[in-house]
């Protein structure tokens, strides 16, 4: 097969399902964009990894926030039906810089509303992992997935 011609499939994956060579490889690559390490052997001595592994991976992982820039996230989240949730939420939401595309509630069901939106995150400005985390926190919130990145 002609892997130049295959599509390309993207997965966000929680860092704890990321095998540890791949949060290596990221580590590495912030030691050589910070400055502190001047080549690729010495981050990857810094950081425990082969060469060939930095190499073999260094295009196909980053971390989440520093691609999400500029781009539109689109996810789902189950909350209680309670006054003023929802807008914690938007709330969260342009805190981070966030400027939503689409929004959409169901109808709630037992106490519990699903809500679907699309978020552009800011280039410069947004950190779409922390709004994602500082939102799963919240009281009233039972469930955060994020459905897909363009």
């Amino acid at each position: 097969m002609d892997r130049g011609n295959e599509k390309k499939k993207y997965y966000v994956v929680r860092e704890k399902a990321v095998p540890e060579v791949l949060i290596k490889v990221v580590e590495a690559k912030k030691l050589l964009d910070s400055g502190r390490v001047e080549t690729v052997q010495e981050a990857t001595d810094r950081v425990g990894i082969s060469r060939s592994s930095f190499y073999k991976y260094k295009d196909d992982i980053f971390p989440f926030h520093e691609e999400a820039k500029g781009k539109t996230i689109t996810f789902i989240i189950q909350m209680d039906d309670e006054p003023g949730l929802l807008s914690d939420v938007l709330k969260t939401i342009a805190c981070f810089h966030g400027n939503i595309l689409t929004i959409h509630q169901s109808i709630p069901i037992n106490g519990v509303a699903t809500l679907t939106l699309s978020v552009d995150i800011l280039p410069g400005t947004g950190d779409a992992a922390a709004m994602v985390e500082h939102i799963e926190r919240a009281e009233g919130i039972h469930y955060l997935k994020i459905l897909g990145r363009e």
